[in-house]
């Protein structure tokens, strides 16, 4: 049994689009950020917290295990989709939690077409996602990293230990 914080938040791909729709028919702005967030750390909150300053309401995509396997290792992710959903959906500024197969977020935000896109500056302002943002009226915002606090680097740091 799921618990009741992710029962709240929890968007099954399939049911994305009439969710959408709702929150359309409210008038409610909506951000979008996305990534995998294995490994949940401050670097991940404070970009959380910066996205859910966007709009009037916030959908975090978590790239499924298989995109990550596909995109970053075999070996990954550390933390299963399940689990790291649920810990997604516990965050109070996050208002909706989903996830997608794809190795890029391109056909979810096509489904979203949201008012603004949140990424990591390290992406830039051409990102792959900025097209398809863009194409339907929405606008990209980039939030800066902060230093040391990336998955990658939490992971060599455990390794040196």
């Amino acid at each position: 049994m799921q618990p009741q914080w992710l029962q709240r938040k929890l968007i099954e791909p399939k049911e994305l689009e009439e969710v959408v729709a709702q929150l359309r028919r409210q008038h409610l702005t909506i951000a979008t950020l996305n990534g995998s967030f294995d490994l949940l750390h401050a670097g991940h909150l404070f970009i959380i917290h910066e996205a859910s300053k966007q709009a009037d309401r916030l959908i975090v995509a978590l790239n499924s295990d298989q995109s990550i396997q596909k995109y970053k290792s075999p070996n990954r992710p550390i933390i299963p989709l399940s689990y790291r959903l649920e810990m997604m959906a516990a965050l109070e500024f996050v208002d909706y939690v989903t996830w997608f197969d794809e190795i890029d977020p391109i056909q979810l935000l096509s489904c979203i077409k949201p008012d603004v896109h949140v990424n990591g500056a390290e992406y830039g302002h051409q990102c792959i996602e900025a097209q398809t943002v863009q194409a339907h009226g929405g606008r990209l915002h980039l939030v800066d990293r902060i230093p040391s606090l990336a998955t990658t680097a939490i992971i060599d740091k455990i390794r040196t230990l």
